[in-house]
């Protein structure tokens, strides 16, 4: 056995039917659902497993979704394969999956986790509502063309790299038009595709800053232990010990941008070569390959 990473999703991972089959076979995966329901006010599982697609994709509604599933796609493993989640020696969640990371290292508990990130959702959500604004992949451009882009085409609007995903696919974030700007003027440049993205808004910008404000506060009274296992954080790449500092993390998490790739290539110059995509899609797999061929990711199906 080599040396074992959890990774979990974040959002855009999300699909109708996700986690049925394990909350159906699996009473620890049902118990999960139960108790999100119970604390959330309303059917959680029902979402999950029926839909609709239009409500499941909603920020609101996505973010508990996708973080319960992925903790009921963790008990499928650790009753399938018991040795593999005792031998996993680091974590790392894409920007919502972050908080499903510290869960499973013991940094908060699953109730106070499903809150936050319940809060989390609805603030984004609210500060999306508030400015037109979304968010564009470009596939096939360096990081400083991308910087280049966002600087040629934001014309006084907010334009930002809001997630380092891999070589040659970068997130930007920001108003509307520049947005369309943005995706106009990529292949011009190089791109090989500009493609917008379904989300709600500029997430991972200076346009969440009200939702950053509200995540603070949330985070502010949550009880935080220091990982049991090292957790590699989105805003830095690096790994983070102590409760306050995390804390920290968390609410920058809001406004800077996601360094996946750095994260990755962190994990694999510290030896780690088996991974372990834990939730629904298989996005963060297809990542890693972009970044190292050769490395195994194995995707635990919802």
């Amino acid at each position: 056995m080599g040396k074992i990473a959890f990774l979990f999703p974040g959002q855009g991972a999300q699909t109708v039917g996700m986690g049925r089959r394990l909350a159906e076979s699996l009473p620890a995966a049902r118990r999960l659902y139960d108790r999100a329901s119970e604390l959330l006010g309303y059917d959680l599982a029902k979402l999950c497993f029926e839909g609709p697609a239009e409500i499941l994709d909603s920020t609101i509604y996505s973010q508990p979704a996708l973080f319960v599933t992925s903790l009921a796609a963790l008990e499928m493993l650790r009753s399938q394969s018991p040795d593999v989640v005792l031998s996993c020696e680091a974590a790392a969640g894409l920007s919502l999956g972050e908080y499903t990371a510290m869960v499973f290292a013991g940094v908060m508990e699953f109730e106070d986790g499903l809150l936050v990130v319940q809060k989390r959702g609805t603030a984004m959500q609210e500060a999306a509502d508030a400015t037109a604004s979304g968010m564009v992949t470009i596939i096939g451009l360096e990081r400083v063309q991308v910087e280049a882009l966002c600087h040629q085409t934001r014309n006084g609007e907010v334009l930002e790299i809001a997630n380092y995903l891999a070589p040659g696919v970068i997130v930007v974030s920001g108003d509307n038009a520049a947005c369309l700007r943005a995706a106009e003027l990529a292949p011009s440049m190089g791109a090989m595709k500009a493609t917008p993205l379904p989300v709600a808004g500029a997430f991972h910008t200076h346009i969440m800053k009200p939702a950053d404000e509200r995540c603070a506060a949330a985070l502010a009274g949550l009880p935080m232990k220091k990982p049991r296992l090292p957790v590699i954080f989105n805003v830095d790449a690096c790994e983070h010990h102590d409760p306050e500092e995390i804390r920290q993390l968390m609410v920058r998490q809001i406004i800077n941008p996601v360094r996946w790739e750095d994260s990755m290539r962190y994990l694999l110059a510290q030896g780690f070569d088996q991974f372990y995509e834990v939730g629904p899609q298989r996005q963060l797999r297809s990542l890693l390959k972009r970044i190292d061929r050769k490395v195994e990711c194995q995707s635990v199906e919802c």
